[in-house]
Formats: structure tokens, C-alpha cells, sequence
């Protein structure tokens, strides 16, 4: 952002994310980038650096009315138009039927993300900033526009267009809607529709006219890839005029709340700050580094009087398995343990009959229990926070009585027939229970009933934890029970698992039955904490993972020589469902592979230097799909382009860990990790 509109922000030291107008211009190229702006409680703003909306999800206010969910497209974009000596001249963009129209992606000179996202628009000799952020902890969206080189007679013209629906459908014109604004000076209100919140706009124009115009067939390019509905109408209820001539800049705060449009600066110098004060925690000074404790953020969220962990922008909400992969790296290595404790509360009070929830519902329901790994990875996430804060008594007090009653529970039975089994493994009578768990219809594209290797390798972790814990709360039975159970399956795992002929491990164990496909999921059984080969075997596996499903992405979910390999992630939900995992490319992969590399060739100067090649790509993928972020997944094949949600928690919180911890070896000292509490 130039230095002065800074307002005396201490200096964002950040290097911004820029594109010219080679690039915005070309229509392609710039659909292909796309920002996202988060709240803190579940809303976000997000389009293409164009303002040109590809998806049903892409608006300006999508309102978590139910914070962190039930969240609701409210403002979609404002049309602008800039009015020189009664010549138009619009500045945005969308898609209709045949035709983009219009066409103001031609006047842009530059896009940048300086913190956040930010146009320059050349028309003649006036040029126009606009500067779009949200206002953290509430459901508002700033808009701020600065001119420079206005003449005597030139206006600005800013048409909302609302849409008011739930954020994963679409709306059409309908007589239903109420069409009145009720206006006072410096604000404009609209309520369309009974029981949804009422949308403040806040403004400084000069003048402001009810329009009430139907935008008819809008289209998402994006949406009609994926086979879903791709159209819509939007509602235009008023147009807002500034007089350029009078005053060089223009602000709209579009919200739940009413605003001032004058508060506009001080909302910004704010969230500056805030920003800035997310970088002085970077552990390092590395580029990489600092862009993910920035893009981490986005992630964390307000439920009720804690905290959670939206999975993915922009169609996720929160889920159990992912914030607990996602949370030593969105907070432990960001310096905010407060916020783990907090997630850990939130989610420690869901726990039912020994399993943490899956997700959450959007609308608002009961929590479901369909996983058999997410009340798994909530151990591993404690392990982390142990080690981060080297105090027990917050374990002891907030999260003892819990994991070991998630024990029992795993040990006398659970729901889906989770059970350990005489084997000492744990197993299931469900098909769609871990984390590859893409279903249509009927269809279980990755059936995993029985004992899944990623399983094992997190229950035994679990065990050794609370063989700790136990002994250093002076708890004798549940110590030497759990020591047995870890025993046990430590004796039984090589036995069962191991697949001499390829030299890594089967996938799943169901009787007789041993699925030899080569995936991902065995990583974990040398990446955790606690090994569950001998080192001969554990290298194996990561020279098997490394050579068939490493890419510069991430890891494949299925090696290429698979009959059941799909290279690219597209076409319908069937189609793009039967590709999630038989061979797409997941980051987060990355961190545990990385783990494991270094486990077992040890961190020598050749290693950390390989190490860090695995994360070579990653600074330029930061200014595609999600600018700022990594995507969720990426085509098996090359050149792997990114798919899925711009934005996903673990792909972030993994690559920042692994970059941190292993790469730079930024680790707390484990030999403080069971200080008494």
C-alpha cells in the first residue's frame, strides 16, 4: 500500500503479491488468481483480481450468521462506473450467456495484495485505488476507493448487487423480495427477505437512488466445470453517486452492523496492525515463512467463547480432523498456544462416546460422528502442545479425564464397531470412516473396513502419550494398561502390515484380506512421534512414498501404476469424487513426508538441502489460485495444476510446520516436553 495512506500504521514489512496489467487484462490469466479476505468468525469476501465472479461462493460479504457457519452471500460486488464529462466508463466484469460484459478488467493497471487485496484502475488521465478488506471479529466489508487526477465533472457510480442466500446455492428474481432501502443520511439499509439480517451500507456519496433491477443470468464459470448450477440472478436495490470533483475518494462499509463511513481509516490502521502484529511472530525471516503465518490466519475462527478451525475457503466449514492435523502448525508455531488450548477446549466438550465430531454442520445441527482418526489426531495435537509449552497442568486439568475415557471407549467399542482387536490393532466395521472418505451415492470410492495403516500408527501414538500422562499423574492402571495395548500392537503391526514384496506397507488389513495399493497413509507409521518399524523398514517406506507419490506439490494418493489412478480432478461430482483420492495431489502430505525423510536419512547438510527442494514450489504457487494461500489438492499428473479449495488449513499449517520445524529445525527443546506441571 503506498506509504501515504498508511496513517501512521507502523510499516507492513511484507513483499505484496503484484500483477501489471499484462495480467489483468489477459482474461485467462487473471481468472485463474483469486483472493480471499477472512473475519475471524467464519465470513470471508473473495473474487478474482478482475472483480469478475467465477464462483457461486466468490462475493464481497459472505455473513457468518451463525458464527463460524450458517453463512449467507449477502453482497455479491458493486458495479462501478466512472462518469467523465457524461462519458461511462465501466469498471467491472461479469459473465452472461456468450459474453463478458462489461469489460473494466481492460482499464485495470494493477492488482496487488498489500496486505490485503487492492485495484488500480487507469482511465484516461484518473486513476482510481480501491482497497477491499474486512473488518476483523464481525460480518463487515470495507470499500474504499482513492482518486487522483479527477476533472470538474466526474462521478462515481456504485450499483450493490445482493443476493441474499445461503453461500452453497444460487438465487433467481422472485416476487418475494422486498425491494425498499430504508436510507438516512450517510447509510442505506436493505432486508429482502424476513428472518435474514438486515445489510447496512454505510457511505459518503452525494446522492443515492432506489433502481430496484433484476441482474438476469450471471454465470460461474468454475460452478459449470463442476457440474453444479453456474447461474444466477442478483438484485440491484440502489445506486450510490460521489462527487470526485468535491472529494477524491469514495468509502462503502457494507455490514450487519451500522457503521460510519469516517470509521473507514481507523478500520484500516487497525487491521494493519493486527496483521503486522502476526508477522512478528514468525519464528524465521524466511519469504515462505512469513506468507503462511499470514495466510494461517485465516483459518482460525470464534465459536462460541473459543476458538476452531475452518477446514477450507471458500465451501469448508469446521472440521474435527482437520483442525487437529491443522493446529500444532496454525498455532504452535505461530506463537498462540492460548488458541490451541482454546480449539482443544471447544472441541474436548463434543467428545460422545469416545470420538470427536467429524464436522460441524453449516446449518447449525447435531455434530457428526463418522471418523474413525479425527479423536486420534486430537492426541497427536496434544503431543504438540506439550511439546510446544512444556506445562502438563493445563492437559491435566482441561483434557486428562477426556482422553482417557476416549480410550476406554476404543478399547470396549465405540459406534461403526471401532474396537481393538486381539491383534492390539484397532479396527472397523465402516467403509468411509478415515480421511479418504469420498462417497457418491452408494459408491465408497476408497473402502478402508477393517484396520486402515494410518490408524494404527495414530492409535499406538495415542497409547505411548497416555502411558506418559498417566505416569506423570500418578495414574498406575491406566499407565500399564496403555503400555500393554502399545506393546501389543508394536509386536503385531510389522507382522501384519509389512509387504516384503514391494518394501513398504499394505494399506489396510481386513482378515486374510491385505490391500497392497501403494498410498500416502502409510507415512504416518515413520513420520509420528513414536515409530511403529525398525529403521531398515521405516526407510523402505519413505524410498517407496518418495519414489511413487512424491510430487513438487505434495503427495499423490495413489501411485501412478494403479488401475484405479486418476491423474486429473475434474469434470462432475462423480468424476472429480472418484479422483479425490486414487492419485490426486495433497499438500499437507508434504509435512509428514518431510518428517519422515529426515527421521530416517538423519539432518545432515545434504538432507536439510533436500528437504528443502521439497518445498520449492511453493513460494510461486502463492501468486496462483488462492494468492496468498495453498490450494487443497493438485491433478496427479503434470503440470499439476492446483483444484479445490483455494485455501485449506492443513495444506498451510503442514507446509509451515515442516518448513519451521524441520527445514530450519525451529523446534521447542523435547527434553522439556514432561516438565512437571
Amino acid at each position: 500500500m503506498r506509504a501515504g495512506n498508511r496513517e501512521g500504521a507502523e510499516a507492513f514489512i511484507h513483499e505484496p503479491i503484484r500483477f501489471d496489467h499484462s495480467i489483468c487484462a489477459d482474461l485467462d490469466a487473471a481468472l485463474d488468481r483469486e483472493w480471499i479476505e477472512t473475519n475471524g468468525v467464519g465470513g470471508f469476501a473473495s473474487s478474482t483480481i478482475i472483480g469478475l465472479n467465477t464462483r457461486r461462493y466468490h462475493g464481497l460479504l459472505i455473513a457468518a450468521t451463525q458464527p463460524p457457519v450458517a453463512r449467507m452471500l449477502l453482497l455479491a460486488k458493486l458495479e462501478e462506473t466512472l462518469v467523465l464529462c457524461g462519458r461511462r466508463f465501466d469498471l467491472s466484469a461479469n459473465r452472461y450467456p456468450g459474453v463478458v460484459q462489461p469489460q473494466g478488467y481492460e482499464y485495470l493497471k494493477e492488482f496487488r495484495l498489500d496486505p490485503f487485496p487492492v485495484f488500480v484502475y487507469q482511465v484516461e488521465a484518473i486513476e482510481i485505488e480501491k482497497r477491499v478488506f474486512m473488518v476483523h471479529g464481525e460480518n463487515s466489508t470495507v470499500v474504499e476507493y482513492e482518486v487522483r487526477g479527477a476533472c470538474a465533472e466526474c462521478t462515481l457510480e456504485l450499483r450493490p448487487l445482493i443476493a441474499f442466500r445461503d453461500y452453497h446455492a444460487t438465487t433467481h428474481a422472485n416476487d418475494a423480495l422486498n425491494p425498499e432501502v430504508g436510507t438516512e443520511p450517510g447509510r442505506a439499509s436493505v432486508s429482502p427477505y424476513y428472518g435474514l439480517p438486515t445489510l447496512h451500507f454505510a457511505h459518503d456519496a452525494a446522492s443515492i437512488e432506489p433502481t430496484a433491477h433484476w441482474y438476469f443470468n450471471v454465470e460461474y464459470d468454475r460452478e459449470r466445470e463442476r457440474g453444479l448450477d453456474f447461474r444466477e440472478d442478483l438484485f440491484n436495490p440502489f445506486v450510490l453517486r460521489f462527487d470526485l470533483a468535491q472529494h477524491s475518494g469514495a468509502t462503502v462499509i457494507a455490514s450487519t452492523v451500522a457503521h460510519e463511513a469516517s470509521a473507514a481509516p481507523a478500520l484500516r490502521l487497525a487491521e494493519m496492525q493486527r496483521r503486522a502484529g502476526l508477522l512478528r511472530q514468525a519464528p524465521r525471516p524466511d519469504p515462505l515463512v512469513r506468507s503462511l503465518m499470514l495466510a494461517s490466519d485465516a483459518f482460525i475462527v470464534r465459536r462460541g467463547e473459543g476458538h476452531s478451525v475452518i477446514a477450507g475457503y471458500p465451501w469448508f466449514a469446521d472440521w474435527g480432523r482437520d483442525a487437529m492435523i491443522a493446529l500444532p502448525g496454525l498455532t504452535l508455531v505461530t506463537g498462540c498456544p492460548e488458541i490451541a488450548k482454546s480449539i482443544l477446549q471447544a472441541f474436548v466438550r463434543t467428545v460422545d462416546q469416545g470420538m470427536l465430531p467429524n464436522r460441524f454442520p453449516d446449518s447449525g445441527e447435531a455434530p457428526e460422528y463418522n471418523t474413525i482418526d479425527a479423536t486420534l489426531w486430537m492426541f497427536a495435537a496434544v503431543q504438540a502442545l506439550v511439546r510446544y509449552t512444556s506445562g502438563l497442568r493445563f492437559v491435566k486439568d482441561q483434557l486428562y479425564e477426556t482422553l482417557r475415557a476416549i480410550i476406554d471407549w476404543h478399547v470396549r467399542g465405540t459406534r461403526y464397531g471401532i474396537h481393538v482387536d486381539a491383534d492390539g490393532c484397532l479396527a472397523t466395521r465402516g467403509e468411509q470412516l478415515t480421511w479418504m472418505d469420498a462417497k457418491v451415492g452408494d459408491w465408497v470410492v476408497t473402502p478402508r473396513r477393517g484396520k486402515p495403516v494410518e490408524v494404527q500408527a495414530l492409535w499406538y501414538n495415542a497409547l505411548r502419550l497416555m502411558e506418559t500422562l498417566a505416569g506423570e499423574f500418578g495414574d498406575a492402571a491406566p499407565r500399564a494398561r496403555c503400555a500393554e495395548l502399545a506393546e501389543q500392537l508394536r509386536a503385531s503391526f510389522p507382522r501384519l502390515f509389512w509387504n516384503p514384496g514391494a518394501g513398504c506397507l499394505y494399506d489396510v488389513v481386513d482378515g486374510e484380506r491385505r490391500d497392497a495399493a501403494i498410498r500416502p497413509n502409510q507415512i504416518f507409521a515413520v513420520s509420528l512421534a513414536h515409530v511403529l518399524l525398525p529403521q531398515d523398514q521405516a526407510r523402505s517406506v519413505v524410498d517407496v512414498v518418495e519414489r511413487e507419490l512424491l510430487t513438487p506439490y505434495g503427495m499423490r494418493t495413489l501411485a501412478p501404476g494403479d488401475p484405479n489412478y486418476h491423474g486429473r480432478y475434474e469434470g462432475d461430482q462423480r468424476g472429480r469424487d472418484g479422483a479425490y483420492h486414487q492419485g490426486t495431489v495433497w499438500p499437507w502430505l508434504l509435512g509428514p513426508f518431510i518428517t519422515a525423510y529426515l527421521k530416517v536419512h538423519g539432518r545432515t547438510p545434504q538432507t536439510l538441502a533436500k528437504a528443502a527442494e521439497f518445498l520449492a514450489a511453493f513460494p510461486e504457487h502463492l501468486h496462483t489460485a488462492g494468492l496468498g494461500q495453498i490450494s487443497e489438492i493438485f491433478d496427479g499428473d503434470p503440470p499439476h495444476r492446483p483444484r479445490g479449495c483455494i485455501a485449506q488449513a492443513w495444506s498451510v499449517a503442514e507446509i509451515l510446520r515442516a518448513a519451521v520445524e524441520d527445514v530450519a529445525g525451529t523446534q521447542p527443546d523435547t527434553r522439556r516436553t514432561f516438565d512437571s506441571a
